[in-house]
């Protein structure tokens, strides 16, 4: 089925992820979890979340094993591998259209929406990002690995979750102070929100090596629509101009830092982005911060962070989850 494991499509913190066969002849993924944590919880939720899901803009679940402490999930081939590979392409030989990013910006967005909203349990994936978009033959959107969603009952406004969970710079920042709002599904919009940013900006959130004025994307986008200037980075039409600046005002609107001031839910975001741009109203600034120091410590840069704000330190930092 998998060719003695020779054709690895990738790895992370999960474990490995390779390419197979059936016997029927369609090709598969295969993820083998390496190290199952309590007692295999990350598979369990695996199996259990995506076993109820029939989407368009989910990925499939076809089978799983489970024999002592081997772990192992087979799901659909995505020919085109993930999202991340073509935002943050350096060479630019594998770029997409802006039509394309928009569209795939959409069907993620329908995507979650339905994770929210379409089943009989609330579903919420806590890890929305790049690496977990995966695309079809036909560049079709899917979400992927939900090792650590959870379920709730679909009355359930506010859930209990007891630790942060997701990787660092798509977490919602109410899931590190409570003060500013109980967790949701608002979590999910504000990681869609930085994904949105990143889409649009073909860049990560975070980018050192930049001018030091863009180093954090999304401020730098507010401030450039709030002077009345063009955020636009690569050469575009009228129409693809307009496309990328949608993008860009719905995730801001996504990543404010309340969780009450973001889109009301997924539904509306699509809305959003298929709506009129002249309707999109300029949303709040939604991260301040007075001070930023950068220091190098071995080798690995880190950051003295003074008076940020929830989201913005969130944004900011590494991601060092592995996933």
């Amino acid at each position: 089925m998998t060719n003695g494991f020779r054709d690895k499509l990738g790895e992370g913190g999960y474990g490995s992820v390779y390419k197979g066969k059936l016997r029927s002849g369609p090709f598969v993924a295969i993820k083998m979890l390496s190290k199952p944590k309590a007692n295999g919880q990350e598979f369990i939720n695996e199996v259990a979340t995506i076993g109820r899901i029939h989407h368009v803009n989910v990925v499939q679940l076809i089978g799983y094993c489970a024999e002592r402490s081997k772990r192992a999930l087979v799901y659909d081939f995505m020919p085109n591998g993930s999202l991340e590979k073509y935002i943050f392409s350096s060479e630019g030989e594998l770029s997409l259209s802006c039509k394309q990013i928009y569209e795939i910006s959409l069907g993620v967005a329908r995507g979650i929406g339905y994770l929210h909203q379409g089943c009989d349990m609330q579903i919420l994936h806590f890890d929305i990002k790049p690496h977990n978009i995966l695309l079809d033959e036909n560049f079709t959107p899917k979400v992927s690995d939900f090792g650590l969603a959870k379920l709730y009952p679909t009355d359930d406004s506010i859930v209990t979750v007891t630790a942060a969970r997701g990787t660092l710079g798509y977490i919602a920042p109410e899931l590190f102070y409570k003060n500013i709002g109980g967790v949701s599904y608002k979590a999910d919009i504000y990681s869609f929100g930085m994904l949105l940013m990143e889409m649009a900006g073909r860049r990560r959130n975070w980018n050192s090596s930049v001018d030091s004025s863009q180093i954090f994307f999304p401020p730098w986008v507010y401030d450039q629509f709030a002077e009345g200037k063009n955020a636009q980075i690569v050469e575009a039409t009228e129409e693809e101009s307009e496309m990328v600046k949608k993008m860009m005002l719905v995730g801001l609107w996504c990543i404010q830092m309340r969780p009450s001031d973001r889109p009301n839910s997924m539904n509306k975001v699509v809305e959003m982005l298929e709506g009129n741009i002249q309707l999109l109203h300029m949303p709040p600034k939604p991260f301040q911060y007075s001070q930023l120091a950068m220091q190098t410590e071995n080798g690995i840069k880190k950051r003295s962070l003074s008076n940020l704000s929830g989201a913005c330190m969130d944004s900011l930092t590494r991601d060092i989850s592995g996933r």
